[in-house]
């Protein structure tokens, strides 16, 4: 026990008992629900976790997460009995956003086939009560049929319990060259004090120069129609390269020096190198912040489909740091209160 004395009270003696080596949350459990290719699970092990389940409906997927992390992920979460999965410290979820994206048909919870997945959450974290969750959606998520949507969610967690936290960030601010913005929704069932993640220093963000490739195989090339095509209608002529261009709804061809946000049912040209070529496998999961030693083992549109589905590993690292830190903390402070 380590002995100090209040600067702010002289005389009151505060007294830490607090060893980080010794933190329940050093090697903390968790489960990974609607895993699609595991970009969650990677945020949380950085953060020293250690997944105890995972469940994930697509084959594919299931596919590249077992090439990855050497285990299969169970399949549909509906018909998994919650009292089965074993014990977790936190639950871990990007659950489906289909239903509610701007780009889809914007359905929710009239969606039978995901936007009622939320519930299968619900009753996980009703039959666990894990110390904590985290759960991730498209930003729309929130202006959803005016509100209502997110207004349920947050009410059916709170019911349980939980104190919620929810802030939408943008993958740009985290170090990656893809404008992806989300909503997290993070859950504890103590009153931990949490705060979101600050954005990186600019001098700490790759640049898209950074991600993409050299030697690229003339497969990943756009016939020539298409290109003229592209530079006819682009915004700027003249934009500098390296630039990756997106086609809105309206035809208009608008050059970034950063991706749009990778979709997993877009067009296969929707967004072009220098308005030559599509992203290759590689470049699109380090637009998503997966490490160089992530495999790749299925053909491209699978791939296209998986990155467009999962989500920028960086912010996740970023959000599961602050709450292990919260976590640290609230186990401190109680430590402290039962030395008082």
């Amino acid at each position: 026990m380590v002995k100090r004395t209040g600067l702010s009270d002289p005389g009151k003696e505060l007294f830490t008992a607090y060893d980080k080596t010794t933190s329940k949350w050093d090697n903390f459990r968790f489960i990974d629900l609607f895993a699609g290719i595991g970009g969650i699970r990677l945020g949380f092990e950085a953060a020293g976790g250690h997944c105890v389940f995972s469940s994930e409906f697509d084959e594919d997927a299931c596919k590249t997460y077992e090439a990855n992390f050497g285990e299969h992920p169970s399949g549909d979460i509906t018909k998994i009995c919650a009292a089965e999965i074993p014990d977790f410290d936190i639950l871990l979820g990007g659950f489906p956003c289909q239903a509610f994206s701007i780009m889809g048909k914007k359905e929710g919870f009239a969606n039978e086939t995901c936007g009622t997945l939320f519930f299968d959450i619900e009753r996980i974290l009703k039959e666990k009560k894990p110390p904590a969750f985290m759960l991730e959606n498209v930003k729309n998520l929130a202006a959803h049929d005016k509100g209502n949507t997110f207004r349920v969610i947050k009410s059916h967690l709170e019911a349980l319990g939980y104190h919620v936290y929810t802030k939408v960030l943008n993958a740009l601010d985290f170090g990656v060259p893809q404008k992806r913005e989300r909503i997290f929704i993070v859950g504890f069932l103590d009153d931990v004090r949490f705060s979101f993640p600050e954005p990186v220093p600019e001098e700490e963000r790759q640049t898209l120069a950074d991600v993409l490739e050299t030697d690229v195989d003339k497969k990943y090339y756009v016939r020539e129609v298409i290109r003229a095509s592209r530079l006819k209608r682009i915004k700027d002529k003249n934009y500098p390269r390296p630039y990756i261009s997106h086609e809105n709804m309206s035809g208009l061809i608008t050059p970034h020096p950063y991706s749009s946000a990778l979709r997993a049912g877009a067009s296969a040209n929707y967004i072009l190198i220098n308005d030559e070529r599509r992203p290759t496998e590689r470049e699109m999961l380090r637009l998503q912040g997966f490490p160089e030693t992530y495999k790749i083992v299925l053909p491209y549109g699978k791939v296209k489909r998986q990155c467009g589905n999962s989500v920028a590993v960086p912010v996740i690292k970023a959000i599961a740091k602050e709450m292990l830190t919260s976590l640290r903390d609230f186990e401190r402070s109680k430590q402290y209160a039962g030395q008082k």
